[in-house]
């Protein structure tokens, strides 16, 4: 697989795999699918000091995950932080692409010059808590039902990496 800064020609794709999770999992707090422009519009407000990634098969090129790295709050005192986001397209779990994306995020996340990194995690998750956790994340605390989705409250782990 190639691990490659995403461009606005890859939203279709990004869309592919986002947008079932929307509106189908609590991978993501969305709860409405996004259209190829509004993501055409979150990859380029992640250009330039932040980073989106793809993971694109090498025999095909099709992209089967991508990850991105946003500020981890909107106040200035914040800029040394950041967020983390990965999702795998559906049959490509599994398989070592979300690792990948985290090992180059966090690169990125280095090379940016950013001092702290963080995962908002929805649970139960255990896969993504555990793929965090094999890239030097712990668990710092846990936000108790903080988000509503399908009805129900859900709890949200928050995990940090120091860079």
């Amino acid at each position: 697989m190639l691990i490659r800064l995403a461009t606005l020609d890859d939203a279709r794709a990004l869309n592919d795999i986002y947008n079932p999770q929307v509106l189908e999992s609590t991978r993501t707090l969305d709860l409405v699918a996004r259209t190829v422009d509004q993501q055409r519009a979150w990859i380029d407000a992640r250009s330039g000091g932040l980073a989106v990634l793809v993971a694109e098969d090498r025999g095909d090129g099709e992209v089967i995950g991508f990850g991105s790295l946003s500020f981890y709050r909107d106040r200035p005192g914040y800029r040394t932080s950041v967020e983390d986001s990965v999702y795998v397209a559906e049959g490509h779990q599994g398989k070592g692409v979300g690792g990948a994306l985290l090992a180059a995020l966090v690169d990125a996340a280095q090379t940016r010059g950013f001092h702290a990194m963080f995962a908002r995690i929805v649970g139960p998750q255990e896969a993504s808590v555990a793929l965090h956790e094999r890239h030097g994340f712990e668990l710092v605390g846990v936000e108790r039902e903080v988000a509503r989705k399908f009805g129900r409250w859900h709890d949200v782990a928050l995990m940090q990496r120091l860079l």
